[in-house]
């Protein structure tokens, strides 16, 4: 029972959230990074306002936060969502298609009938027969990264505020701004949102619960040549383009790049290139779960950049080391309390906990290290940044749920 009214509430709720282009942009100043993102923190305002939740804000940066008043004794905890979408895809004009009772059938995308779901392809579909499962219509991403945390975890505040038999302590709400850029934790104020821990909505498959990540640098090298009208260069010109590729060239192929890497092994990632003849820039990402395999890769980086500059006399090449963020596991490991209440909940909620590794970050990679515990919890997503994305409205719901079983569990052994 507890299932199928947050099933109908929080897709409900989803389908009106991803009809909005809330795609973030790398390139802009602003914050948040684009308009659609105000769009729907300010609906989430007045839904938050609806269900009569307390201490309701939008701040200058477009974070949002509420509290979920307490009924019994316990810390305040918080459950957090990102509002953006990818930008490596279009959100403009989402068309969410619900298809309803799945029987393991081929969804074809109307718009593209090209684009097709298929469970030979996707076995976690294999899990989903009965399920209601939304797609977006061909053309778009979805947007379950991250609407579908953002409805499960209003879902869940709807219910806890309209049975107030449950007890649970304060439960914090914050939805950010430009997580797909790298951006969502930059304004979060951590004395604002006031919790001993929190939880992200962001996650896969049902059941799972993340608490490590990578961590991850950017490795910045830059090539300097020398340029000259290319008619009278003989022994004058040094093409620093010839230079980046020559390092790009001698990067790991069969090993420690993202196409031949999984579970938890690292790579190497050049994934921008500014070039010109006089100097060319390129960008590497590193991705290890320890900051000893972080270090080794930088070494390793910067001796392919010494040798391929050794090629051309007369060459200079300069690195720079940016950090991104750090294996959250080194906080939550401090915290056991928090992860272990989490898988409870899950527990509760009826299924089995998996605690994959994220190759990737999230928010609460930065959150963690910025003096808030924050593993992340699943929400359903698949496919996500892709025009095959796909989330089940029953996953939604037990994601729901576990928020809900979690604020119990905090309010009995706070």
């Amino acid at each position: 029972m507890l299932t199928e009214t947050l099933k109908a509430d929080a897709l409900d709720r989803f389908l009106r959230y991803v009809r909005i282009d809330t795609r973030s942009d790398p390139h802009a100043t602003t914050v948040p990074s684009t308009p659609g993102q105000l769009t729907l923190l300010r609906l989430l305002v007045d839904e938050l306002t609806a269900l009569k939740l307390h201490h309701i804000s939008l701040d200058e940066h477009g974070y949002v936060m509420a509290t979920v008043p307490g009924n019994a004794p316990a810390p305040t905890i918080g459950f957090l969502a990102h509002v953006d979408t990818s930008p490596e895809m279009s959100g403009t004009n989402v068309r969410p298609l619900v298809h309803t009772n799945y029987d393991g059938r081929d969804l074809i995308l109307p718009d593209d009938p090209s684009a097709v779901l298929r469970l030979a392809e996707q076995p976690e579909l294999g899990q989903q027969f009965g399920h209601d499962i939304i797609t977006a219509s061909g053309k778009t991403l979805l947007g379950a990264d991250d609407k579908a945390g953002i409805a499960a975890i209003m879902a869940a505040a709807a219910y806890l505020m309209t049975h107030p038999e449950i007890p649970h302590g304060p439960v914090r709400l914050g939805f950010t701004p430009d997580e797909e850029i790298g951006r969502g934790s930059d304004f979060f104020d951590v004395l604002r949102f006031g919790a001993v821990c929190a939880y992200t909505l962001d996650g896969g498959e049902r059941g799972d619960l993340e608490i490590e990540s990578f961590s991850a640098d950017t490795f910045v090298v830059t090539f300097t040549g020398f340029n000259t009208h290319p008619g009278y260069a003989k022994g004058r010109m040094i093409n620093a383009i010839k230079m980046a590729a020559e390092f790009i060239n001698r990067l790991p192929v069969d090993a420690l790049s993202p196409e031949t890497t999984e579970d938890r092994e690292g790579y190497l990632h050049p994934h921008m290139l500014a070039a010109a003849v006089e100097q060319t820039e390129v960008r590497v990402l590193l991705r290890d779960f320890t900051r000893a395999g972080l270090d080794a890769q930088a070494a390793h980086v910067e001796q392919l950049a010494a040798a391929a500059t050794a090629r051309f006399p007369g060459g200079r090449y300069t690195v720079a080391r940016e950090e991104s963020y750090r294996n959250m596991r080194e906080v939550l490991d401090r915290h056991p309390e928090v992860v272990d209440r989490a898988a409870e909940a899950i527990r509760q909620a009826g299924l089995t906990v998996r605690m994959p590794p994220i190759r990737g970050g999230t928010d609460g990679s930065r959150l963690s290290f910025m003096g808030l515990p924050t593993p992340n919890l699943f929400a359903g997503e698949h496919n996500i940044h892709s025009r095959l994305e796909w989330v089940s409205a029953e996953d939604m719901a037990k994601a729901a749920e576990v928020v809900i079983h979690l604020s119990q569990i905090w309010t009995r052994l706070g």
